[in-house]
């Protein structure tokens, strides 16, 4: 398995107001962050387009993105418009995340129908083919089952080209094999497919359903496996000197064995230096090089990301 440089991305969602959210951004680069990436959620939390296009006028080299914008959000051609134009604003550094839905609480409180799985993925699935014609600056034309599309051209041209690099995350296998045909970077995630994050999410979780997540999106690339990028949502990251005692009481909240806590990829306990191990360690056995974190451990791995990034 061939390794990437670690890279190492920031998941924020609010600030109080616009000089509060472009320290944020700055702050995110100053640290050594490569991405302020961003959920796509109807609660509480600024809408991802305009925040990413102020996160990008705050910042030169930060990149930006959605992990990831819910397609049932929006008409892939008003999404592939929007893209664009973020990334020909911010100079070519837009990570465009796309995904096919999950969260039923905001479903149900928009009013939107939440279609089965299978549905949600084979929409999903038809917008990227017309999104990735869009941003590569074709003319689409396009009849699937869930979008028609007639001569619609792909503008603003981005800067990135043949566009931007593209995010697809996901738990089970029909779409971490999309992901593996389609995607330039691909998140490995628990499978969500309950609408909800709830008490199967642990055992999905482990290094032995890690390792089953990739052999699908290996199975699916084939010879481009090596090019893509494997990424990482961390949903916990404590620093903390008594690492078995907190992976002890972390297991109840997993569902899961304290033994097995240590080797969730979504979670790292330790110290600093025991922290950088078990990523090393995850890339050697999973190939995660693309690590994200929630704002909650924004300063706590700044360390981290000083001695890991770009190595």
């Amino acid at each position: 398995m061939a390794h990437h440089p670690f890279r190492f991305g920031i998941q924020l969602a609010n600030a109080a107001d616009g000089p509060a959210w472009a320290a944020l951004a700055r702050k995110a680069e100053d640290l050594g962050y490569s991405s302020l990436l961003m959920p796509d959620h109807f609660g509480d939390q600024l809408a991802p387009v305009p925040a990413l296009v102020a996160a990008a006028a705050a910042t030169t080299e930060l990149k930006v993105g959605a992990l990831v914008w819910d397609n049932d959000y929006k008409h892939p051609v008003v999404l592939a418009k929007e893209a664009a134009t973020i990334d020909v604003l911010s100079g070519g550094r837009l990570e465009f995340g796309i995904g096919a839905g999950w969260m039923r609480s905001d479903y149900d409180g928009a009013g939107m129908p939440y279609d089965p799985p299978g549905v949600r993925i084979s929409r999903m699935e038809e917008a990227i083919t017309i999104i990735k014609g869009l941003l590569a600056g074709e003319t689409v034309t396009f009849t699937g089952e869930h979008y028609r599309v007639d001569a619609m051209e792909g503008t603003p041209r981005p800067v990135q080209q043949p566009g931007p690099p593209i995010i697809i995350g996901g738990g089970g296998k029909r779409v971490l094999s999309i992901a593996g045909r389609e995607a330039d970077i691909v998140g490995i995630n628990v499978n969500l497919a309950a609408g909800e994050i709830g008490p199967d999410a642990g055992p999905n979780a482990t290094a032995e359903a890690t390792a089953q997540k990739v052999a699908w999106v290996r199975d699916a690339a084939g010879d481009r496996f090596d090019e893509i990028e494997l990424n990482v949502l961390v949903f916990l990251a404590i620093v903390t000197d008594d690492r078995e005692g907190t992976a002890a009481a972390m297991a109840g909240g997993f569902n899961i064995r304290p033994d097995q806590a240590l080797q969730v990829p979504h979670a790292l306990v330790g110290n600093v230096d025991e922290i950088c191990e078990d990523l090393r360690q995850r890339r050697d056995d999973h190939g995660l090089s693309y690590i994200t974190f929630n704002e909650g451990a924004f300063e706590a791995m700044a360390p981290v990301v000083a001695r890991l990034a770009g190595t």
